[in-house]
């Protein structure tokens, strides 16, 4: 088996930093010289607004969404994913083959490379970085699980890379995982601990060059990079204390981008001055997680979920009594695309199709008669009762996610409808992750960002995957356990012939759908501004009708150039270069002038 994931969950409460929020009043005294001179400063600095969770900028144990998206700019892998339709293309290796089994891939390098530093970069250095992850546990944190099928990875000579699988494998082995230089990383006493955090060496268009903890993330462009140096100098992530505080810095043009916009803020931002906006079809998803009967990897039971959910009709009635088409209507003003399984549609060819024969829709009579069969009976108030108990459910839902919260409004009527008594228990995230990993709820509402090959993800759906009770071990996405499925997972692990994987993976799918261990809501449009005053050129992924962040690669801002003095003069509009310190009533986070405590959050989001 190719999925004891060394992926691990964390959940410790973030470090509260020092912070003053910078308010309206005091921002729009700022002197005019000062606007001046920072702007004149920042010309090829772009600025993006974040509130993303950083564990450490180390690609061996981070896997949250904001270190892992800076380590696709930092690290090139061997083989990338092409900003036109994420499949696999040209990285540190120019041109790849594997033996008639698929258990012998080999890579041809790309010749005369260097790292940031100036050291020359070889197969010798992607060798070091897999074996590394092969042999020790600390080094096998995040990507652990994407070497398991490797027996041994070998560099004959400066140009050739070969690595032997134990089993064979259809999906390329060398995607996904950062590359390290040998010449730094081998000299780290505790390589596990290390933050790298500063001054980074890496292969990448952008290298760390400083971070303040709650303050900002600075990359500086990388000279070495053999795409070419990038055009702007520095990227820079400036923290912000919630997402309105972002949108107000977009439109007085204290930063250059800002995405994860929700349908309202995107609306209300159409239109402003020097602004652009993107509508990306995204590679999320997001759904309602069932607690089924959560249980460790050798199927010991823990947590508090409702024995009614182990009931697959149970589950199938849940789904059939949601009305998703006005869900995402409402909920999303339709910025989202009607979803099936747990691969977004952005991957046509792995996504399940809509016409499959297990896709059903909103039918409150089925709901019902699901309910009836499995014997859950309405009671005199409505609410359905079996062996004296009564149906009711908790929803978990993170209380500042405005997306969650209306979710919730819609699905307590709705549960009530078909005889389930629905309790809606907000929470912060930290208290979501932690009773979740515990099994502490019997809904919640759950996402994910999902890369091109659909392997991992159906990997952490199989029995293997689970944690313990602790959420030490694997990472599960619903702690979901079918042997039908693992054996398609199996299957499709090892299929050469790409027709025919595709359909054991639809076949999955269908299975994970059938069996209801989460639905699936709909994959939500990735939300997106920049100035367009201040820069251009920048990539989406896939390139017709993609997003600009959070891609699987680095094309978004490897690409963008400062637009010309002639381009940015226009008419201003009032909120241009001069004006971008002044109006905001944004709440920048301000590291060492003294303030008050903050306590940053972790949230789904935040996670990879």
């Amino acid at each position: 088996m190719l999925t004891n994931h060394k992926l691990r969950r964390r959940l410790g409460t973030c470090l509260a930093g020092l912070a003053a929020m910078a308010l309206v009043g005091s921002m729009a005294a700022a002197p005019a010289q000062a606007e001046t001179t920072e702007a004149a400063e920042d010309s090829k600095v772009l600025r993006i607004a974040t509130d993303g969770f950083i564990d450490s900028f180390n690609p061996f144990t981070s896997f949250y969404l904001l270190p892992t998206n800076s380590f696709r700019y930092m690290y090139e892998n061997l083989v990338n994913n092409s900003a036109e339709d994420a499949q696999p293309t040209e990285g540190l290796a120019t041109e790849w083959d594997t033996d008639s089994e698929g258990k012998v891939w080999t890579y041809k390098m790309r010749p005369d490379m260097k790292w940031s530093d100036d050291e020359p970069l070889t197969s010798k250095d992607v060798a070091w970085t897999y074996n590394q992850m092969m042999e020790k546990d600390e080094l096998s944190v995040a990507n652990g699980g994407l070497v398991e099928n490797f027996d041994k990875v070998e560099a004959p000579d400066d140009s050739t890379l070969v690595i032997t699988l134990k089993n064979p494998q259809s999906n390329n082995p060398g995607q996904e995982i950062p590359v390290v230089p040998e010449h730094v990383w081998s000299k780290i006493d505790k390589p596990g601990e290390f933050k790298n955090d500063e001054k980074s060496v890496g292969s990448g268009p952008f290298q760390l060059e400083s971070y303040e903890a709650n303050k900002s993330v600075t990359l500086k462009s990388n000279p070495n990079f053999w795409r070419g140096e990038p055009k702007v100098d520095k990227i820079q992530y400036r923290y912000y204390t919630n997402s309105d505080a972002q949108v107000q810095a977009i439109r007085s043009g204290e930063v250059d981008f800002i995405t994860g916009l929700s349908p309202e803020q995107f609306k209300a931002i159409e239109g402003a001055d020097n602004v652009e906006t993107n509508v990306g079809n995204g590679r999320r998803f997001q759904g309602i997680s069932i607690n089924s009967g959560v249980a460790d990897a050798k199927n010991n039971e823990f947590g508090t979920g409702n024995e009614a959910l182990k009931d697959k009709k149970v589950r199938q009635a849940i789904r059939a009594g949601i009305d998703i088409d006005t869900l995402r209507d409402q909920v999303l003003q339709d910025y989202g695309q009607p979803a099936t399984s747990f691969i977004p549609s952005v991957y046509e060819k792995w996504a399940l199709p809509a016409d499959n024969p297990v896709v059903s829709g909103f039918d409150v009579e089925k709901a019902k008669k699901l309910l009836d069969e499995a014997g859950w009976k309405e009671g005199s108030d409505g609410i359905r009762e079996k062996d004296g108990e009564k149906l009711e459910l908790r929803f978990l839902t993170d209380a500042d996610a405005t997306t969650e919260q209306n979710t919730a409004k819609f699905l307590k009527p709705w549960m009530k409808d078909i005889g389930i008594m629905l309790k809606n228990e907000a929470s912060d995230v930290d208290t979501v992750s932690e009773r979740t990993t515990k099994g502490d709820y019997d809904m919640y509402f759950s996402g994910w960002s999902i890369n091109p090959d659909p392997d991992y993800q159906l990997g952490i759906n199989t029995c293997d995957s689970r944690p313990d009770a602790d959420g030490n071990g694997g990472t599960s996405q619903d702690g979901y356990c079918s042997k039908d499925f693992d054996k398609l997972y199996e299957q499709q692990h090892v299929e050469l012939d790409e027709k025919k994987r595709v359909d054991l993976v639809h076949q999955a799918l269908a299975q994970h759908y059938e069996d209801t261990a989460s639905i699936t809501l709909w994959y939500p449009s990735q939300l997106e501004a920049f100035r367009s005053d201040r820069f251009t050129g920048f990539t989406k992924q896939p390139t017709d009708g993609g997003i600009i962040a959070n891609q699987v690669g680095y094309w978004g801002y490897s690409s963008v150039e400062p637009v010309s003095a002639e381009d940015a003069s226009g008419d201003g509009g009032g909120l241009g270069a001069g004006g971008w310190i002044g109006i905001a009533a944004a709440a920048i986070v301000v590291i060492g002038g003294g303030g008050f405590l903050i306590s940053r959050r972790k949230k789904s989001d935040d996670r990879e």
